[in-house]
């Protein structure tokens, strides 16, 4: 899959990222010298891990059988470290329905191990950058 960001030209930051037949509008912080209009990479790179932590729990819930009623993930960081190696982010999964003790907890270990948690901190990502060639008029 590719995914494609581009500028918008109506804003000082902004862009706008397709993804398949989706689209959303990232932005840089007022304080960074844009708008606020769209969550920031960080924003995104956090709300991944908790939206993979939310459908995850659900498909096992749903597959199990397990009468999961509500989902909510939240996602806190600490950057403050960030510059020196350590990014944290810690996560906290509520779930309703008529549960047992030992179905919350199957379902807090499915979580833990949501895709996005396991690329996030057990895979070595490499990562590519180069420049399109210029097109020629």
């Amino acid at each position: 899959m590719t995914i494609r960001v581009v500028r918008d030209m109506s804003a000082p930051m902004r862009h706008e990222i397709h993804v398949g037949r989706n689209s959303l509008a990232t932005d840089a912080t007022v304080e960074e010298g844009g708008e606020g209009s769209g969550p920031d990479p960080h924003d995104l790179y956090d709300s991944a891990l908790g939206a993979c932590k939310a459908l995850t729990v659900l498909w096992y819930a749903n597959k199990k059988g397990i009468p999961v009623e509500n989902i909510e993930v939240t996602v806190d960081r600490d950057r403050s470290g960030e510059r020196s190696g350590t990014y944290k982010l810690r996560t906290e999964l509520t779930v309703t329905g008529n549960l047992s003790e030992e179905q919350r907890q199957e379902l807090l270990r499915v979580a833990g191990k949501c895709p996005i948690h396991k690329l996030m901190t057990e895979v070595t990502t490499e990562i590519t950058t180069s420049l399109a060639p210029v097109a020629k008029p």
